[in-house]
């Protein structure tokens, strides 16, 4: 099982998205955050396999979120957004995926 943590500032995208992850029987959640502030001391905490991040957020967005995480914990990351104009930015920053929430 893979551990994964998700981050999103819409709390019924964050509950739908464990919803889906965890029917599929392959991740726990390690946690889920609202903001990139509590995203870094959950991802040093928990050091989750799999980062599933927003890209627009309040104040911190998910692409500066990354550049705030230490390279020696930082999980593989699948970008979850409604704004396919991100994608060609996500993978330049090694994202595993980018998923289409509409």
């Amino acid at each position: 099982m893979m551990s994964a943590l998700i981050v999103d500032d819409e709390i019924y995208s964050r509950e739908e998205l464990e919803a889906m992850l965890e029917e599929t029987g392959e991740f726990t959640i390690s946690g889920k955050c609202a903001n990139a502030l509590e995203a870094i001391q959950a991802i040093k905490k928990e050091k989750p396999d799999v980062l599933f991040l927003d890209v627009q957020m309040p104040l911190i967005n998910g692409f500066e979120l990354l550049g705030m995480i230490d390279e020696k914990i930082m999980p593989n990351v699948v970008f979850v957004t409604a704004y396919d104009e991100y994608a060609l930015k996500a993978f330049e920053e090694n994202a595993l995926d980018y998923l289409l929430n509409r």
